[in-house]
């Protein structure tokens, strides 16, 4: 072996060290970078809008750009998530002092429904235990949310300096993010047209995926806080940001607050509360996710929805709340890698790249 084999075999071998040293470095802030890509994404086409109006001026077309998305955005979010903090801390105490007891609903929709009582016997579901279960869930849920407000209390030093990460990065993002790219598909050793079609993919399911299923969180999440404040069932707000971290679930989604919350109703002899609280739950909450999630996630990622489901649901689990963003990322990037493997290396050898990229235009 020549010493110029040697020599670039281990310059290659040094250079997927540093990589993958590198990236273990960078992996305690894969949440704020990853979001910061996202950010820089979805308000590209509002920073092009102002270059158009106010020429190339990249600092401030920047940084107007990220305070519209911290307005509009960011501030409305933590405003949320810091109100259902403290209103599932509010629930947990009134748990541990017993004003609110869930195995007396459980004895409430036992008494009311006999039948299903009977139903869960033949499944040898023994009705003493989910009675207990609830409580044990419902103490669990509290307590999981006491924890984190605790957390986010004793952390406040951490949750800042990834929020100022985030933000400081989604900042050069918008600045030089096509710079970047170009850098990037000019060093990877991909195939320029290969990488662009993946930076393409990318781009594409990380918008359709965080603004499609953000939508349908906040349709659904503030349609469900309606309907239980409108039905007196407190604590409505709560209950709708439940609603709305739920609707990230595909197919499942709010119905797990709103169907039971139902039963209670009938149980408690409220027919008509409980019966608006059904129709309303399926043909206003469930059409929203039925009409807009295929139009806003299935249709812009080009997925089929139970790769949507799955992928999502295994996302979540493997990456927390990131993984809804994640999860259809890396299935989109794995049908878009086997579709350039099958265009070049299979049935069809002969066809380029870029017929590749002319379908996908063509599609649009």
């Amino acid at each position: 072996m020549s010493a110029e084999k040697i020599e670039r075999r281990a310059f290659l071998g040094a250079l997927i060290g540093i990589t993958l040293l590198f990236g273990a470095l960078m992996l305690p802030f894969f949440a704020p970078i990853l979001w910061a890509c996202i950010i820089a994404i979805l308000f590209h086409p509002m920073q092009c809008w102002l270059v158009g109006k106010w020429g190339k001026r990249p600092n401030v077309t920047a940084l107007v750009t990220l305070m519209v998305c911290i307005v509009l955005v960011i501030i409305p979010v933590l405003f949320l998530g810091f109100t259902f903090i403290q209103q599932g801390v509010d629930l947990y105490q009134k748990l541990k002092e017993g004003d609110v007891n869930p195995a007396e609903y459980v004895d409430q929709v036992r008494a009311a429904f006999p039948a299903i009582e009977s139903l869960l016997q033949r499944f040898d579901i023994d009705i003493n235990a989910l009675r207990q279960g609830a409580s044990k869930a419902a103490l669990a849920a509290g307590q999981f949310l006491a924890g984190n407000a605790l957390a986010v209390g004793q952390g406040t030093f951490q949750f800042f300096l990834s929020f100022c990460i985030m933000l400081y990065v989604a900042f050069f993002l918008l600045r030089d993010g096509n710079e970047l790219i170009e850098m990037l598909i000019h060093y990877l050793p991909i195939g320029d047209e290969r990488e662009r079609l993946l930076f393409q993919k990318f781009s594409e399911v990380s918008k359709a995926t965080v603004k499609g299923n953000l939508v349908i969180a906040i349709v659904q999440g503030a349609l469900g806080g309606i309907i239980f404040w409108v039905l007196d069932l407190p604590p409505a707000l709560l209950w709708g940001v439940v609603m709305a971290v739920l609707s990230l679930i595909p197919a499942v989604g709010a119905g797990l607050v709103w169907l039971p919350a139902a039963i209670y109703l009938y149980a408690v002899g409220e027919v008509m509360s409980g019966t608006v609280l059904v129709l309303f739950g399926i043909f206003v909450i469930g059409l929203v996710d039925n009409v807009l999630r295929p139009i806003l996630v299935g249709k812009d990622t080009k997925l089929p929805d139970w790769m949507v489901l799955l992928s999502t649901l295994s996302g979540l689990t493997l990456f927390g709340m990131n993984g809804f963003v994640v999860g259809p990322i890396i299935a989109m990037l794995f049908i878009a890698f086997w579709q350039i493997f099958g265009r070049e290396f299979g049935v069809h050898a002969d066809g380029p790249i870029e017929d590749a990229l002319a379908d996908e235009r063509e599609s649009e």
